[in-house]
């Protein structure tokens, strides 16, 4: 039986729902909620979880049954990403520029919070993919650089977006070159007036000076390429090698949308790797499984698909039908998919060269260090008509957002194109001796680009729950990633708290990026930084002032463990950087 129980802290009332449980003979009890501090906030929430509480099961099996976590509550929340955005705006995430004007399509403004993460993804992705390794170096390029070398790249000839409108909605579109004649509008489902088309230029012109024309960069991999001697010979790089960059791009796209998806000015991180292509790759390739779905599968699903259509085109003028077949197109590209090994997909010649399967799976495996689901995820092949002229093979690895599977990677073969052409334009020798004596001009086999804002979207997708029990948001960021590390909080307002809980902040922000909090009662402020991501509350109680000792709460999980104060930063330290497991912090509560 469940009942509310009132206990006084400090003069003031707080509430809680416990339970008598019969263990082992006896009768004891226990807590099983905070409810407020009010008796009609404590009623109304007691209600609540009653009501929730499945097949007048006891509370504590649906809660913490034999060790239970209370990770087990909280569920991963589907919401659109329309929603998405206005939770990122709400807590300060991210906000659309120049807001206060009505805001401009396509850019957006990071806040305090949006910021940090940001910066932690950024950080997470050079650690991984530099630092940890001895055969990558990165290089900061400038935004705007010099004109030819866009036409050496034959961005100024050819880097543009088709425009259509649809005949039905009359709203403008871009569509990719492989997919004219064969899309609908995404926003009506109405056809498109294909007899119509216009290509709109990518690159935003500006001006050097009084009058010489310039470009902002469209992305970052053309300053590797007209770099790469310099790096290589600075650095004295032996093939195979690596050069990585994290920077701005900027492209005039017709039809910027959802969220951070699709943008005009975003951020890249990216590496070009550089192979001799007659010297095997040195790298084992993994067991890891993702969902593949190659140029073949893709080939299958579309005869299936244009088969189906003619039985369905009785139907075209029907909403619903038409939302069906969306629904349908989404089943049979998963049924087309294929869950195997990337060692697989490499022998069964699904993947064509070792290079490709191995920083395919490398692109995979930083997503998943990092806390996101495999399941989400899946590599998929250009179809011939969709590849770059330049480029022997292409996959992208895609995540399924809630508009679909989308691209957040493009690695792409490029063989040695880039390195050729700035050579014939600048007349630069590009070529390298190797150790065997031999002159070669490196391939490129892949170049793992990301935007870092769509990285970010899938962090806030995969980690954005709900709590079951207390009905609110947690967001289960990996505690690398969280923009605030931990929160500190003096349980109430007075000098020899407060100047205990300032003591532990003081320390902690020398090393992370951590809040002090002392307004509103314990449970909201647990609330509010479960919402934000914050990993690890440190809470200030009267015994600390006494035992010199604090209280630290996991977000995932609510356990509590008290820690002396002296131990609070190692404690943190060796928790953010996965040392130690939770429960060996310290004496469970």
């Amino acid at each position: 039986m469940a009942f509310i129980v009132k206990k006084k802290i400090h003069g003031k009332d707080y509430y809680y729902l416990r339970q008598s449980v019969r263990e082992n003979g006896k009768v004891h009890s226990k807590c099983l909620a905070y409810l407020g501090k009010t008796r009609s906030e404590a009623e109304r929430k007691a209600k609540q979880i009653m009501k929730n509480t499945e097949n007048n099961k006891t509370l504590l099996d649906s809660k913490n049954k034999k060790g239970e976590s209370k990770k087990d509550s909280l569920k991963l929340a589907k919401l659109s990403v329309e929603d998405m955005a206005t939770f990122c705006k709400k807590k300060g995430f991210v906000y659309q520029s120049g807001d206060i004007y009505g805001g401009l399509a396509g850019f957006w403004d990071f806040g305090h919070l949006g910021v940090e993460l940001k910066n932690n993804i950024k950080s997470e992705w050079w650690q991984f993919h530099v630092r940890e390794r001895e055969d990558i170096v990165g290089i900061d390029g400038s935004i705007i650089t010099h004109p030819k070398v866009w036409k050496a790249s034959g961005h100024v000839d050819s880097f543009s977006d088709v425009l259509v409108v649809c005949k039905k909605c009359k709203k403008a579109d871009k569509v990719d070159k492989h997919e004219i004649r064969k899309v609908k509008c995404p926003n009506c489902r109405g056809d498109f007036d294909w007899d119509n088309l216009k290509d709109i230029e990518q690159m935003f012109k500006t001006t050097v000076g009084l009058d010489t024309l310039a470009y902002l960069r469209p992305e970052t991999a053309q300053l590797i390429f007209t770099n790469f001697r310099f790096v290589q010979d600075n650095a004295r790089m032996k093939l195979p090698f690596g050069i990585a960059q994290i920077g701005k791009s900027f492209r005039n796209e017709i039809a910027p949308r959802d969220f951070l998806f699709r943008l005009r000015e975003f951020e890249q991180m990216e590496i070009e790797y550089f192979i001799d292509p007659e010297e095997p790759c040195p790298y084992n390739i993994g067991d890891t499984e993702i969902n593949v779905y190659s140029a073949e599968m893709q080939s299958k699903e579309q005869k299936t698909k244009e088969k189906g259509s003619n039985e369905n085109e009785k139907e075209k003028g029907k909403e619903k039908e038409k939302e069906k077949s969306k629904e349908k197109d989404q089943e049979k590209q998963e049924k087309g998919m294929q869950k195997m090994s990337f060692k697989d997909a490499l022998e069964k010649g699904i993947i064509k060269t070792k290079w490709h399967a191995y920083w395919l799976e490398q692109e995979f495996l930083w997503f998943i260090r990092l806390g996101a689901r495999p399941e989400k995820f899946r590599i998929r092949q250009h179809v011939s008509d969709e590849k770059s002229h330049y480029a022997l093979d292409t996959w992208d690895l895609e995540y399924e957002f809630p508009f679909g599977w989308k691209e957040l990677q493009g690695m792409a073969n490029r063989t040695d194109y880039d390195l050729k052409q700035h050579q014939k334009h600048s007349k630069t020798k590009m070529a390298l001796t190797t150790d065997k004596g031999k002159k070669i001009l490196p391939h490129v086999v892949a170049e793992p680009s990301q935007g870092v804002e769509r990285a970010m979207l899938v962090f806030l997708f995969d980690s954005y729950c709900k709590d079951e029990e207390r009905d609110n948001v947690v967001l289960r960021l990996d505690p690398k990633l969280a923009p605030v590390k931990a929160a500190i909080f003096p349980l109430v307002k007075k000098p020899e708290f407060e100047k205990l809980a300032k003591d532990v902040f003081i320390e902690l922000k020398k090393h992370w990026n951590v809040i002090y909090d002392k307004s509103g009662s314990i449970g909201r402020r647990y609330a509010r930084n479960d919402e934000v991501g914050t990993p690890y509350c440190i809470t200030i109680d009267g015994d600390s002032v006494k035992n010199k000792d604090v209280t630290i709460r996991d977000r995932d999980t609510t356990k509590q463990v008290r820690v002396k104060i002296s131990d609070v930063k190692n404690v943190i330290r060796k928790l953010l950087e996965k040392e130690i497991d939770f429960k060996e912090v310290g004496k469970p509560i």
